[in-house]
């Protein structure tokens, strides 16, 4: 063999070796491309797969609520949340919560009222300005103090109350509204007031040095017995005037027929 044709037979081997090796990166590049494409579809699949879950959860989850519905006996739904709530709960929300008008809360809560006194039992449900709450019935308190042993019981003395009375008339009321109508210092009844949870704050007077308002609380429509600040009788002059003598007493004043008298206490 020739030069020539020794060298003719290596650049043949040569070429031969390259496009064996080209083959073999397009064959590796097309292999790669086709695992691209199929992870590309495999997420694809997984994301509507997911997608479809989501959308069943969502409307598993609207059925549960249109379950909820409308209940087929108002009067047990009622009956157990306020039994499991404990405290007051507002018309607004139990009518939302069942899905019922306010009419038809009324007459539920009605019949549970009719049904608690023709069977005896002793509890009924209250209505507290436009909330209702499950509790006792009076007669049987002293049962619940054997068994309480400590009950809540109020210390009201006639400053206590009088200032209750002025606050219960004229809320939302400021400290120094009170002051003047009793024409003393109100601090510890309106504190004594506070720890009993008969009123509470309400806001501020939209005036120089933003003053604290107070108003009555639901606690002191239950320690009264009456539904609504509507029941509340009418302040009579003679009431008025009988807070007066009181807060004048309390300062140390004798009203003499001329005029107030300090008396040294």
């Amino acid at each position: 063999m020739t030069d020539n044709e020794k060298n003719f037979e290596d650049e043949k081997d040569i070429f031969e070796a390259e496009a064996a090796s080209e083959e073999t990166e397009d064959a590796v590049d097309d292999l790669a491309a086709s695992e691209e494409s199929t992870t590309e579809e495999s997420a694809d699949m997984a994301g509507d797969a997911s997608e479809s879950t989501l959308d069943e959860s969502d409307e598993s989850g609207e059925d549960e609520n249109t379950k909820a519905g409308k209940p087929d006996h108002p009067e047990a739904a009622i009956e157990a949340i306020l039994f499991a709530y404990g405290n007051s709960v507002s018309a607004e929300r139990l009518c939302e919560t069942l899905s019922i008008t306010e009419e038809e809360l009324e007459a539920a809560v009605e019949n549970l009222k009719k049904s608690y006194e023709e069977s005896g039992r002793g509890i009924t449900i209250t209505k507290l300005e436009d909330s209702y709450q499950l509790g006792t019935k009076a007669e049987y308190y002293d049962y619940l103090v054997r068994l309480a042993k400590h009950p809540k019981r109020y210390s009201l003395t006639d400053t206590v109350i009088e200032t209750l009375s002025i606050i219960a008339y004229k809320q939302p009321v400021t400290r120094g509204e009170i002051e003047r109508i009793r024409g003393v210092s109100s601090d510890h009844a309106i504190n004594r007031l506070i720890e009993y949870e008969l009123i509470e704050e309400v806001g501020r007077l939209d005036a120089p040095g933003k003053p604290l308002l107070f108003g009555t609380t639901e606690q002191f429509l239950r320690a009264f017995g009456v539904d609504s600040l509507k029941d509340l009788p009418e302040m009579s002059a003679e009431l008025k005037e009988e807070f007066k003598e009181q807060a004048e007493a309390e300062a140390g004043i004798e009203k003499t027929d001329d005029e107030d008298v300090i008396v040294d206490v």
